[in-house]
């Protein structure tokens, strides 16, 4: 299975794109903070995407692209199984961090390092870009956190207001680039 790895340019951004591409996930448990230290609780459900979810995310990703950032895909025989995207502008109180604000591998191809190569990559464009830190609005399932955790992310020294708002169960992550 080779995989071939690229960035995305604006005009290949449509539902096409994504037509080979699983989003399902199963979650049992995700990761809690609660009273200040974290806990592995129950929160069983299926995260998918349908097509409304998709035009969002193209939508995101466009202007990702449109704002300096940038937007990777892994493809086997020419099919997306796995993208990235990460932020063109730095922020925080020392402008220290970039968002890497996608990061997803098709179902049928999950464990297989697409993950690693992409994350890898938003970690050269942010260094590029001049951060010194990915930060990472990360989904809190178990599973996506040992994910992060083997990629060298821990919790985020400084939280990003606008990500705990929209999604004040996710887990706030950095990752240094050295």
């Amino acid at each position: 299975m080779e995989v071939i790895y690229r960035e995305l340019v604006y005009t290949e951004l449509d539902l096409n794109l994504f037509s080979a591409f699983v989003r399902k996930q199963v979650v049992t448990d995700c990761w809690r903070k609660t009273d200040g230290r974290w806990k592995i609780k129950s929160a069983p459900f299926i995260d998918d995407w349908d097509e409304n979810d998709y035009n969002f995310l193209i939508k995101s990703l466009k202007s990702t692209i449109k704002n300096n950032g940038a937007v990777y895909g892994a493809f086997i025989n020419g099919m997306l199984k796995g993208f990235a995207s990460v932020e063109g502008k730095l922020f925080g109180t020392k402008n220290r961090y970039i968002d890497l604000t996608h990061i997803y591998v098709s179902k049928d191809v999950r464990g297989r390092g697409i993950g690693k190569k992409l994350f890898e990559l938003a970690k050269e464009r942010a260094k590029k870009s001049g951060a010194e830190k990915l930060y990472i609005s990360a989904h809190s399932a178990v599973e996506t956190q040992a994910f992060y955790n083997a990629m060298g992310c821990a919790e985020a020294l400084e939280y990003s207001k606008f990500h705990t708002q929209k999604e004040p169960f996710d887990c706030q992550l950095e990752c240094i680039l050295y």
